[in-house]
């Protein structure tokens, strides 16, 4: 992992986030105990860089916790773009709607309660963007889906992939979250209708690119 020094470097040099994703992280921060699980401030300002270089005219983030993130990767949208984030937890849903009402981002996410492997199927979307997130045995499964909704050219990235080096060591760590990651990022090295790479960002970030359908 990256030197605590080092990655405190690095957020001084890196541009300000809102003042709402400041007062959500600060929230998350203060009374989450599954804070972990936020993207937090250099992640999230990554996934907005991501976003502005992209100008996606639609995102599919698959977990939505707080809604940080999908604040994040939504200031990249063209005028008429739109996010649609997926969760299973109504009550972090919840928050995530209080706080996108505060912002002027609001009438570009469309939040979405359920289950992700039942709801992607019904969306009749083309999308530039997605962000993986959520339950990591479904990794594999997500992509599969999303894939074919994908224009070449558009970007996945899936979270969490190095989880906490665990990945480093699968004859040790065979738990079903660590096997399944490392597992799916074999998946995609393998894959030769994309190109990719392993960002060592915070818990892993892989990048994937469609180059052929």
């Amino acid at each position: 992992m990256i030197d605590e020094k080092i990655q405190k470097y690095a957020e001084l040099h890196t541009s300000a986030e809102s003042e709402l994703l400041t007062e959500l992280l600060q929230k998350t921060y203060g009374e989450r105990p599954d804070k972990s699980m936020l993207s937090g401030f250099y992640q999230g300002r990554l996934l907005s860089m991501f976003s502005k270089m992209l100008q996606p005219k639609r995102i599919l983030e698959i977990g939505t916790y707080m809604g940080y993130s999908a604040l994040c990767l939504a200031e990249g949208l063209v005028e008429d773009g739109k996010i649609f984030t997926l969760d299973i937890q109504p009550e972090t849903h919840a928050i995530a709607k209080s706080f996108w009402a505060k912002s002027d981002l609001n009438d570009k996410i469309d939040g979405r309660l359920g289950d992700a492997l039942e709801i992607i199927p019904t969306l009749d979307e083309t999308f530039d963007l997605v962000f993986i997130d959520a339950d990591k045995p479904n990794y594999k499964h997500y992509y599969d889906l999303v894939f074919p909704k994908m224009r070449v050219g558009g970007i996945i990235l899936a979270d969490n992939v190095l989880w906490d080096g665990k990945v480093l060591d699968i004859e040790i760590n065979n738990d079903e979250s660590t096997v399944a990651l490392h597992e799916f990022s074999k998946k995609i090295q393998s894959d030769e209708r994309v190109s990719n790479i392993l960002f060592a960002v915070r818990d892993g970030l892989l990048v994937i690119r469609k180059e052929k359908i």
